[in-house]
């Protein structure tokens, strides 16, 4: 997987993020420097450790789909990105009370964001690729759009949001039918 594919699957992973973010600004919860340090270091930190985590689980399984990876890596990245998909086209809003850049509600944000990135990581594990240099690169796109969401969310509001989880997910379908290609062309 060359370096376009790994900054494309991050964008693509750090959308739920942004969306977040900008949701969180927009909502006048999280709009200072401590809200968006906050933020961006957790969800940064979360899609750096789910790939990984992902990774260490699907080597161990590698070896015996090796000759199906290619569609196991597709079939992960479009129920992923059908998901990011859906959830963009249906927003659910649900209100929230306390501070989403504290304590628990933070933690479950920082989850839930990243749950991709650890079916991302199953597929890099299934692909035989590394894993170290996407997850960096996955953490930091997530923790620079996240910065970037919370500061644009005051003058965006909400309405922007799920259309960034829908292009997120479109970018990981596209991800995983490169994949597809580049495998039953060689």
């Amino acid at each position: 997987m060359g370096q376009l594919e790994i900054l494309l699957i991050a964008v693509g992973l750090s959308m739920d993020a942004f969306a977040v973010s900008l949701g969180a600004s927009a909502s006048g919860r999280a709009r200072d420097g401590r809200a968006a340090f906050r933020l961006s270091f957790h969800f940064g930190l979360f899609q750096f450790l789910m790939p990984v985590l992902g990774w260490r689980m699907g080597v161990s399984v590698a070896a015996l789909v090796a000759s199906v990876d290619h569609w196991l890596a597709f079939a992960l990245l479009l129920l992923v990105g059908a998901r990011m998909i859906r959830a963009g086209l249906r927003p659910e809003v649900q209100p929230h009370r306390k501070d989403p850049t504290r304590g628990w509600t933070l933690v479950m944000l920082s989850v839930a964001t990243s749950v991709d990135a650890f079916a991302v990581g199953l597929s890099l594990a299934m692909l035989a690729g590394p894993i170290w240099y996407p997850a960096v690169v996955i953490g930091m796109v997530a923790g620079s759009l996240t910065f970037v969401g919370v500061r644009m969310g005051s003058h965006l509001g909400m309405r922007l949001g799920p259309w960034m989880e829908v292009a997120g997910g479109v970018v990981l379908i596209a991800v995983g039918v490169r994949i597809v290609v580049a495998h039953l062309g060689s």
